[in-house]
């Protein structure tokens, strides 16, 4: 496929680069050396014939003209994903391939039913799951790496250019050591938290714990931080080890078990939010997942 000079492996460069932000990344994920790369870039350069790019000792920068160049490029690669979906489906007898990320802590019990509702369709997708955190789920959707994503409702002006919908919401519980003195109330207001240890998940990978507890139990105070985790596992081992209390969805409650005390939370934000992230076109595949999560958000609201 090309544009005059133009091949599609300089979108995919362009693209690479421009998400890495720097070339050496960019070569190491497309598995190419670095001078192959950067005249590939070069020759992209000379056919639009304008610069895409602003070069410094250790980073690029996107110009003005990179950026709406970037922005026409990923529908572009995403029409050959979906020509090569079709393409593989006729051949294995119109089972259409589904990419689908998701945050296995909170959607541990929704997934496996979304799952076995799609099984039992019609015409099944071949599902293929990536576990991602909130932050790559809007990239590589954006992207068109993954068809959509089973997430959190991302925070206010991260999807520019993406749809979700909103499936179910999953109250907050306080979690904590059975000894604790909180553990035998029947609820605990937010506010009652602002003095203890607080245990998170990673700021840097899921960003909306931290910024979810401040906003419901902080109100201008400072919280108390006891440690941060990369996942809702993790967080709840921590937990269990002492280190703190924490607030939870109630999706959690399947890994937490016994292990620890579960207290409803009075005065906090509705629950935590999932539902379905995707692109504003969708694919054949994607809208029948999405009808089939319909399914299961309803199936859970009667039960």
């Amino acid at each position: 496929m090309g544009y005059g000079g133009m091949e599609l492996r300089h979108l995919r460069y362009f693209v690479a680069v421009a998400e890495e932000q720097n070339i050496t990344r960019a070569a190491a994920r497309l598995n190419v050396s670095q001078p192959p790369l950067s005249r590939q870039i070069r020759d992209l350069e000379e056919e639009v014939g304008t610069p895409l790019l602003e070069r410094g000792q250790r980073s690029v920068r996107l110009t003005p003209a990179g950026w709406a160049f970037l922005e026409e490029c990923y529908p572009v690669l995403r029409q050959v994903e979906q020509a090569t979906k079709a393409a593989r489906a006729a051949a294995k007898g119109g089972c259409g391939e589904l990419k689908l990320g998701y945050a296995p802590g909170p959607t541990q019990e929704f997934l496996p039913k979304l799952l076995r509702e799609l099984r039992g369709a019609e015409q099944p997708p071949c599902v293929e799951l990536r576990d991602l955190t909130t932050a790559e789920m809007l990239t590589e959707v954006r992207a068109g790496r993954l068809d959509a994503a089973l997430a959190v409702l991302p925070r206010e002006g991260e999807m520019r250019g993406l749809v979700f919908e909103r499936l179910k919401v999953y109250p907050w519980i306080v979690v904590m050591a059975w000894e604790h003195a909180l553990a035998k109330r029947k609820s605990i207001r937010a506010s009652e938290l602002a003095g203890e240890p607080l245990g998170v998940l990673s700021r840097r990978e899921y960003p909306e714990h931290a910024e979810g507890l401040e906003s419901m139990i902080g109100k201008g105070r400072k919280l108390r931080f006891s440690g941060e985790c990369d996942s809702g596992a993790s967080l709840i081992a921590a937990v269990e080890a002492g280190q703190g209390v924490s607030v939870v969805a109630t999706s959690l409650r399947p890994t937490i078990g016994a292990r620890l005390a579960m207290v409803p939370l009075r005065g906090g934000s509705e629950g935590n939010v999932i539902g379905v992230l995707r692109r504003k076109e969708a694919s054949a595949e994607v809208k029948r997942m999405l009808e089939a999560a319909r399914v299961v958000a309803r199936k859970d609201s009667a039960g």
